[in-house]
């Protein structure tokens, strides 16, 4: 086997053959012609992707390995590491891009010859982008390193010619970050075209930076730059921003890898914008040593108060009347330990909008994370007297963080603001948005949480919209008498034992198929966990990008949770059908001829089924799909259960509603009576 050959692991063998990692199990014990380890370790080994890809396509498990696949998996097995094997892909995709027919020229050579090519060649492309070598982001690898990524390079190459280099470049960078979830805090696209509108990046030739980059999805939502600078702690991350940017924008890119509050990289910018989401808590952040410098304008910020450090090199950075836009934790509105700083923000014009994110925008994604809005006074004019507070914490969505409505979010969020940006004040919306006096937050406290000052609203519409919520809910209620199953029948005492099936077994038989979900990108409604638990619809989004095709589901799809250790299956409607299947989900589709949809889910659903076929970890409790089981029976009489098992679940689904109306009705007449819009 060639030394720089790339290996895999079983689950990227799984991956590879759309199954799971118990199947790739079983294939090492079942088939004596299965490939040998070639590296790992005993319980976590790895073999030769060439002789996987043979072993696959010899057994009819694959037609062939996929393109994005392959260059994945060569990625993960470079001996230098994903992270620098990515930024070496990153550089030939841009020289790729921007110079085609000298890849197609190098690409002609052999592994070695390019090695020794590609250098130069990257250093003449790379030069234009990032400027000279010495304190770019990107470095040129010498050829003796080159060499071990070569067929790497030339599979991103390769990919390219079928996504296209930024693509191709987006789909690695995706697969990256979701191999390594806990390693990076990761920006949503969608709060960052938040954050680029409340910054007015969208407008074309604006100079933006973002000091504290991560892998450069802020910089990545601003439309029509002139020039993006980032700075970045990891130089791995300053890096993928750098060609992140390069591949998507034709604007001058400079970005740095180091300490922005030690060792700021831009000490003479001055930007028309500011996008910041800085990192959270920190106490090592340069508090003694810093404790004389120039940026602290507004207050030297204390030892636990590093996020106004941000927020004032943020200010140093910009132009006078320039804007700066920093997603904030909650706490930093109203620590006592921050109000001097606040204060003097709010004094001087400084501070214009502080905006309550709904729980689930952002990571942390328990905690309902703050936008501060500030921009940089221009000597001589008068400031603002008020501060916007924008609060939308009621589009917190049922459903975990994918079902959050991100356009609700930025519909509230931007008609607040323009007004308020251009008139420097704006109407008031109970319980949503406010221009506050600022001479009434420079309290003892000021405290500048939204939800503390905004007027509550009206209780869920007044009177009117209760006496509708009750009409529903009586309605409901007799619809639920209705679909309550008839008195059972006590079945014998002994009850005959029938002969029984697995479902791995019916997937080998072909009488189903398993899907696994939670991959794919682009445009569609995701069915998520919580969605199955709580019998709704499909409120999740799917990642921008080229990448996967997402695993749609059809009507007829039983579609059944993996953890937590519950007993749920749901029978996918018409009205469910065409989304994507979300995480920690598994898909089983009956064939029709063979098995009964509601049959399926109505079996599957037994408790001691699901404790026969559960796994349990210290933490949490995984179900085994394919060791649950069903009785063998014929399709008249799979049907005549699966009429029972579809009238359970309308009641059910009956009961859910009810206890919902209920709810809105309770919490409705609780608000009603206390704020005087429902009489006594």
């Amino acid at each position: 086997m060639p030394e720089n050959a790339a290996e895999v692991t079983a689950a990227g063998i799984a991956r590879l053959a759309g199954v799971g990692r118990a199947a790739v199990s079983n294939w090492r014990r079942r088939h004596a012609d299965f490939p040998q380890p070639v590296g790992g370790t005993e319980t976590s080994p790895s073999f030769a992707l060439g002789e996987i890809e043979r072993w696959l396509r010899d057994q009819g498990k694959i037609a062939e390995v996929p393109l994005r696949e392959r260059t994945w998996q060569q990625l993960t097995a470079d001996p230098a590491g994903a992270a620098t094997a990515l930024v070496r892909a990153g550089s030939v995709l841009l020289l790729v891009r921007e110079r085609p027919a000298r890849w197609l020229e190098l690409a002609t050579a052999s592994d070695a010859r390019l090695a020794e090519l590609l250098p130069a060649a990257l250093e003449d492309v790379l030069v234009p982008r990032f400027a000279e070598a010495a304190g770019r982001a990107v470095h040129t690898a010498p050829p003796r390193e080159m060499l071990s990524s070569v067929p790497l390079l030339r599979g991103a190459a390769e990919l390219a010619a079928e996504l296209g280099a930024r693509q191709s470049f987006e789909f690695l960078l995706g697969r990256y970050l979701d191999a390594n979830p806990r390693q990076y805090t990761l920006t949503p696209p969608e709060a960052a075209a938040l954050m680029a509108a409340l910054a007015g990046a969208s407008a074309e030739g604006v100079t933006v930076l973002d000091p504290a980059s991560g892998t450069g999805t802020l910089l990545h939502a601003v439309p029509r730059p002139a020039a993006l600078y980032a700075q970045e702690a990891s130089p791995e991350l300053a890096a993928l921003t750098a060609l992140r940017l390069a591949l998507h924008t034709d604007a001058d890119i400079r970005a740095r890898a180091g300490d922005t509050l030690r060792a700021d990289a831009f000490p003479d910018l001055a930007a028309d914008a500011v996008l910041c989401h800085p990192p959270f808590n920190e106490r090592n952040w340069g508090h003694d040593e810093l404790a004389y410098d120039p940026r602290w304008e507004y207050g030297f910020p204390a030892r636990t108060e590093s996020e106004l450090a941000w927020v004032q090199h943020a200010l140093a950075r910009l132009r006078p009347g320039g804007t700066a836009v920093l997603l904030m934790p909650p706490a930093a509105a109203s620590r006592r330990s921050g109000r001097r700083v606040r204060a003097d923000l709010l004094r001087r014009g400084a501070l214009r909008a502080v905006v309550a994110l709904p729980a689930g925008a952002a990571p942390p994604y328990g905690v309902p994370l703050h936008i501060w809005v500030l921009r940089k006074p221009v000597p001589g004019e008068r400031t603002s007297p008020e501060l916007l507070l924008v609060d939308t914490a009621e589009l917190s969505p049922r459903g975990g963080r994918e079902g959050l409505d991100w356009g609700a979010v930025q519909s509230s969020v931007l008609d607040a603001w323009r007004p308020f940006d251009r008139d420097g004040t704006a109407e008031e919306r109970p319980g949503v948005s406010r221009a506050m006096p600022v001479i009434e937050l420079l309290d003892d406290d000021v405290d500048l949480a939204p939800a503390r000052h905004l007027p509550p609203p009206a209780a869920g519409g007044g009177a009117a919209e209760l006496a509708e919520v009750r009409e529903r809910l009586a309605d409901t209620l007799r619809l639920t008498v209705e679909l309550t199953p008839s008195p059972v029948r006590p079945g014998p005492s002994e009850p005959a034992r029938r002969p029984g099936v697995t479902v791995g077994e019916l997937a080998r038989a072909g009488a189903l198929e398993l899907r696994a979900g939670g991959t794919g990108t682009g445009p569609g409604r995701v069915l998520t966990e919580q969605d199955v638990l709580a019998g709704t619809g499909p409120s999740g989004t799917l990642p921008d990008g080229a990448g996967e095709e997402p695993v749609l589901v059809r009507a007829g799809d039983v579609i059944v949770p993996v953890l937590g250790g519950g007993s749920v299956a749901r029978v996918v409607d018409a009205t469910t059908a065409g989304a994507a299947l979300g995480r920690n989900l598994q898909l089983l589709r009956p064939d029709p001829a063979e098995l009964d949809p509601w049959f399926l889910a109505g079996f599957l659903r037994g408790t001691a089924n699901n404790r026969q076929a559960s796994s349990y970890a210290s933490t949490a409790t995984r179900l085994d799909v394919r060791r649950l089981q069903l009785p063998r029976l014929p399709l008249a009489d799979q049907r005549r259960y699966g009429e029972q098992f579809r009238a359970l679940a309308a009641f059910e689904d009956a009961l859910r509603r009810v206890g919902r109306l209920g709810e809105k009705m309770v919490q409705g007449m609780y608000d009603g009576l206390t704020d005087g819009t429902v009489a006594t």
